[in-house]
């Protein structure tokens, strides 16, 4: 079965239209992710929104997003308020800026997407903007809501598709200046040079996903598919056998059956 589209609109340059739908480009799915349990009974733990002060449980239509202006003072805004902040790029990619590809370093970059056409009809346009920015090196610029909030969007052609990558608001990314001033300007050692380059030479190999695996990840799928093999075998019952009936309660039992009988026959008579 197809993934879902993440996102479904239309992507236009000038009087070109086409409608588009977004993917997003890398995945969590596969980590191993784990529930908060309660030990005794393991049943999910369920977490709920309490008031600070009061310790009560807060119903999910008391909810509100606030703004801290000072000690204990908020400005309340309203779903509503949020969802009408900037409607008009919500289902459109409006590239209004094209800039080139190597001026945007990497720090800008945030989350990618892949971007493809939705609908036959429009692959023609798709092709189109997406051949004119490659063959000069550009990407385009432009905005887009996503998670009810705008971010600013790159979009950068790739094959056949183009990936969208959302950028990093002004206000998010740090001077490097500030933490790199302290670093002295000495040159590198010229003995030192070749040998360091001789390392670089001989562990340098071709790129492979396997460069980025996650040991972690494969050590806990380990661990999990052994415990799992041992909830599989029957579990043998642990603690002292329990004990045999003593001869004497046998034979108290039977002479009470006997008595029994003997007491319904006495009953009939």
């Amino acid at each position: 079965m197809g993934l879902r589209p993440y996102w479904r609109g239309y992507l236009k340059l000038s009087l070109v239209t086409c409608p588009v739908q977004m993917m997003p480009a890398t995945s969590e799915s596969e980590k191993v992710r784990f529930h908060t349990l309660n030990r005794q009974t393991q049943n999910r733990v369920v977490s709920h929104y309490v008031d600070s002060v009061t310790g009560k449980d807060v119903k999910e239509e008391d909810e509100v997003k606030g703004y801290q202006r000072g000690e204990d003072e908020y400005v309340i805004l309203e779903d509503e308020e949020l969802e009408n902040v900037a409607l008009e790029s919500t289902k459109t990619i409006d590239i209004s800026t094209f800039a080139p590809r190597d001026s945007i370093e990497w720090i800008w970059l945030d989350t990618p997407y892949y971007l493809s056409p939705s609908d036959p009809v429009g692959q023609e346009a798709f092709s189109v903007i997406r051949d004119a920015m490659e063959a000069q090196n550009m990407v385009g610029i432009s905005r887009l809501v996503i998670s009810r909030r705008e971010r600013a969007v790159m979009l950068e052609p790739r094959g056949k598709g183009i990936v969208l990558w959302t950028l990093r608001y002004g206000d998010e990314v740090r001077d490097e200046d500030s933490y790199f001033e302290a670093i002295g300007d000495e040159m590198a050692d010229s003995e030192m040079m070749p040998l360091i380059q001789q390392l670089i030479t001989r562990q340098t190999k071709d790129w492979s996903p396997e460069m980025v695996a996650d040991p972690v990840q494969e050590r806990l799928l380990d661990i999990i598919a052994t415990k799992k093999k041992a909830l599989k075998k029957p579990i043998k019952a642990k603690g002292k056998p329990a004990p045999s009936v003593p001869p004497g309660n046998v034979v108290n039992i039977m002479d009470a059956l006997k008595k029994s009988v003997a007491a319904e026959k006495r009953a009939g008579k």
